[in-house]
C-alpha cells in the first residue's frame, strides 16, 4: 500500500486527480501522522479529525475533482484566519470563543482548490513574537525539539517540517513566514503587497502583514501561492541571467551573524555563480532608524490588536508591547517612515535583481515558557535572531527563505531572497536554482 505521508502536495494532488488514491485515505493516514506526534511538536491548537474527514469525502465526490490543483491535499491554517464553523483564538484566552461563520478568503480559495483543511495550529499570543508558546501550547522545531519553531507562524512550520501535512497556510507581518521557515527546513513567501488577500487581524498590522505559503519544496510553494493568489506563477524553463548582491550586512545595528547562517549564504552565492548568474558582494543602504522604525511599527501594530481585549486575560509581554505600541499609532499610520525606507532602498534594487541574504543570525531559542517571561528579555531574544525579516515587510516587497546548510546540531540552516515588487516569479525561480543543486531533506527524522 502506497504512504501519502512525506509525499508532496503536488504528488498527492496529482494521484487524487488520477483516482490513485482517494482524499479520505490521504487525509486519514495524515491525521494518524497528527496523533502519533503531535504531542512531540505541538503544531496544533485544534485538530478538525472528524470534519476533515467529512469534507474529504466531498471533495471526492466532486465532478470537477480532476481540474483541482490541491485535489484532497491536507492543509494546516495559522490560527489567526478564521475556519468555518472553528474558533479563532490567535494564541490567547482573550479572545472569544466563537465559531466563525465563514472562512477567510484565502481559505476559500484553499477549499475551492480541493484542499481540506485538517486543523488549526498554535501561534503566540497575538502573533507578536518569533517564538511560539503560550496558554494554547508550545509548538517546537521538529529538526531539534529542544528549540522552538519560531514565530508567528511556528504551529504551522512545525506541522510540515514534521510531515504532520505537506502544505501549510501561515502570514507575515515583522518575519512571521520566513523565521519559522528558516528554523524547521522550509520554503517560504512573504509576497509582495496586494498580491494575496490580506485581512489579517485589524488593519493587516499597518498593510505589513501577508499571507503565505510553507511547504518542503518550491513546486509546492509555487502551487499553493498560486491557489491563495489566484494567479499562476508559472514556472520559467529558461532563468534569465540576473545581477545578484549578496550581504552579510545585519539591517539593525549591533546584530551579529553567526558562521552557520554566514556560511549558507556563502554557498548561496557559489552555486548562483555556477548557475551563471552575476554575484557580487553589495549591503542595502539600511539607515540608522531603521530600528526604531521596526519597533514603532511592531508594538504599534500589537496595540491595535489588542483594542477591546481584556488586558487582564493577556500576558505581561503583550500587555507591555501594547501599551509601549500606543504612543506610536498615530505617526505609524501615516506610513512616512516605510515610505522614507523604500526610497532609500529603490536605487540598490534598481542595480540589483535579487539580493542574497542570511534569514536568521543564529539558531533559534530554546522552547521555553517565553510567555512568563519579561517584555525586554523577549524582545532582546526575538531581535538577536531574527533582524533580518523586518525591512521587507515595512517596505513591502516579495521575500523568501530557502533551506540550505546545516548547524552542527543537523538542523538546517536558510538564506533569505528578496526582490523589488512584482518578482515573486523571479525569487521562486532562484529558489528553485538553489533546490535542484544542493536538494534539501524535507522533513525532519522523527520516526
Amino acid at each position: 500500500m502506497t504512504s501519502w505521508v512525506g509525499r508532496t502536495a503536488a504528488e498527492i494532488a496529482a494521484a487524487v486527480r488520477e483516482k490513485r488514491a482517494t482524499p479520505r485515505e490521504v487525509v486519514a493516514e495524515h491525521l494518524a501522522r497528527i496523533e502519533k506526534l503531535d504531542g512531540r511538536v505541538g503544531a496544533f491548537r485544534v485538530v478538525r479529525a472528524e470534519a476533515a474527514l467529512a469534507e474529504a469525502d466531498e471533495v471526492g465526490s466532486r465532478g470537477d475533482l480532476g481540474e483541482l490543483p490541491l485535489a484532497g491535499v491536507p492543509v494546516a491554517v495559522k490560527d489567526n484566519l478564521a475556519v468555518h464553523g472553528e474558533t479563532n483564538r490567535v494564541g490567547t484566552a482573550a479572545t472569544p470563543d466563537t465559531p466563525a461563520g465563514a472562512d477567510h478568503e484565502v481559505v476559500a480559495r484553499l477549499r475551492a482548490a480541493g484542499a481540506v483543511v485538517v486543523g488549526l495550529t498554535n501561534v503566540p499570543e497575538l502573533c507578536v513574537f518569533g517564538t511560539t508558546e503560550g496558554v494554547h501550547g508550545t509548538s517546537r522545531n521538529p529538526w531539534d525539539t529542544s528549540r522552538t519553531a519560531g514565530g508567528s507562524s511556528g504551529g504551522s512550520a512545525a506541522a510540515v517540517a514534521a510531515g504532520l501535512v505537506p502544505i501549510a497556510l501561515g502570514n507575515d507581518g515583522m518575519g512571521s513566514l520566513r523565521i519559522p521557515a528558516a528554523n524547521c527546513g522550509l520554503v517560504t513567501l512573504k509576497p509582495g503587497s496586494g498580491v494575496v488577500p490580506a485581512g489579517i487581524s485589524d488593519g493587516d498590522w499597518f498593510g505589513m502583514s501577508e499571507n503565505g505559503p510553507l511547504a518542503t519544496t518550491v513546486e509546492d510553494a509555487r502551487l499553493l501561492l498560486s491557489v491563495i493568489a489566484g494567479t499562476d506563477f508559472v514556472r520559467r524553463d529558461a532563468p534569465a541571467t540576473l545581477d545578484v548582491a549578496v550581504s552579510l550586512r545585519s539591517p539593525l545595528a549591533g546584530a551579529t551573524i553567526s558562521a552557520p547562517y554566514a556560511n549558507a549564504v556563502r554557498e548561496a552565492a557559489g552555486l548562483l555563480i555556477k548557475a551563471g548568474h552575476q554575484v557580487r558582494r553589495a549591503d542595502p543602504p539600511y539607515p540608522l532608524s531603521l530600528g526604531l522604525t521596526s519597533l514603532a511599527t511592531w508594538t504599534a501594530g500589537t496595540s491595535v490588536d489588542a483594542q477591546g481585549l481584556d488586558p487582564r486575560l493577556l500576558a505581561r509581554r503583550t500587555r507591555v508591547h501594547a501599551a509601549i505600541g500606543r504612543r506610536f499609532v498615530k505617526s505609524v499610520r501615516t506610513g512616512r517612515a516605510r515610505q522614507e525606507l523604500r526610497e532609500r532602498l529603490e536605487p540598490f534594487f534598481a542595480q540589483h535583481d535579487v539580493l542574497v541574504l542570511p534569514a536568521l543570525a543564529r539558531r533559534s531559542p530554546k522552547a521555553e515558557a517565553w510567555h512568563e517571561r519579561g517584555w525586554l528579555r523577549n524582545v532582546l531574544a526575538n531581535t538577536a535572531y531574527s533582524p533580518l525579516t523586518p525591512p521587507w515587510n515595512l517596505t513591502g516587497w516579495p521575500a523568501m527563505s530557502v533551506p540550505l546548510g546545516t548547524l552542527p546540531s543537523g538542523a538546517p540552516t536558510a538564506v533569505q531572497l528578496v526582490a523589488r515588487p512584482g518578482s515573486e516569479t523571479v525569487l521562486l525561480g532562484i529558489a528553485e536554482e538553489l533546490e535542484r543543486r544542493q536538494p534539501w531533506r524535507r522533513t525532519a527524522p522523527l520516526d
